[in-house]
C-alpha cells in the first residue's frame, strides 16, 4: 500500500521550462506538512517513489501555492500516454534515509 494516493489532472507550471504536475489534494497536503521536517532534504522537497499506471518513478514533491506538486518526467507521461488535461492516478511512497 501507497504512503499516498489520489487522482487528479495534469497541470502546468511555467518556470524556466514547462512541467506537467500533478497537485496534492487539500488532505493530502496538510499530512505532508505534518511529516515535512522528518522527510524534506531541504526546501521543502520531499523525495519519493511514484507510480503511475505500470510505471515507476523517483521524483520529488515541489512545496508550491499552499500545497505539493509532484513532477510528471517526460518518460513518465510518455510511458503512459499522459498529456496536459488528463486525469490520472498517482501511487506515492515516501523516500527516508
Amino acid at each position: 500500500m501507497a504512503d499516498l494516493e489520489w487522482t487528479g489532472e495534469v497541470v502546468e507550471w511555467r518556470g524556466p521550462a514547462p512541467f506537467h504536475f500533478l497537485v496534492a489534494p487539500p488532505e493530502e497536503a496538510g499530512w505532508l506538512r505534518d511529516i515535512m521536517r522528518d522527510v524534506t532534504y531541504g526546501w521543502g522537497m520531499i523525495p519519493v517513489t511514484g507510480r503511475v499506471g505500470d510505471t515507476e518513478f523517483t521524483t520529488s514533491l515541489w512545496p508550491r501555492q499552499g500545497s505539493f506538486w509532484v513532477p510528471l518526467k517526460d518518460a513518465v507521461r510518455a510511458a503512459e500516454d499522459i498529456a496536459l488535461g488528463d486525469v490520472v492516478t498517482v501511487r506515492l511512497d515516501i523516500r527516508v534515509g
